[in-house]
């Protein structure tokens, strides 16, 4: 028996089924916050292969951070996920928010990975 999904849930869902029509072949980059962290992937979803990924937690970051939840550490993910992307050979992504708002640290990541040559 398949319960109740959260209202969490169910907006992420409805974000993805709208990105997947309108990707024409493009990976997602999908985030993921939490109140300690943020982390990042680029995913090809035709082959389900994650290609680059960045979080607050990587040894890289980990000592730069005061925090790894705050709207700094978020736009130091969104440079690091775009110097993974370009690493990766991949410079058009769709932005798959994850349900959150764009606003605050999801804002923040998402300017930060356009400013590091990311195009979405």
């Amino acid at each position: 028996m398949v319960g109740k999904l959260s209202q969490q849930e169910r907006r992420s869902a409805r974000v993805r089924k709208a990105l997947k029509a309108r990707a024409y072949g493009r990976p997602r980059l999908s985030v993921f916050r939490s109140h300690k962290n943020i982390y990042a992937q680029i995913i090809d979803d035709e082959k389900g292969v994650t290609l680059a990924a960045a979080s607050s937690l990587d040894p890289d970051l980990k000592g730069q951070l005061r925090t790894g939840g705050g709207i700094d550490a978020a736009s130091a993910i969104g440079k690091l996920i775009a110097e993974r992307a370009k690493g990766a050979g991949v410079s058009d992504v769709v932005f798959d928010r994850g349900g959150y708002l764009y606003h605050g640290r999801v804002k923040a990541l998402a300017d930060a990975a356009r400013e590091g040559g990311l195009n979405f």
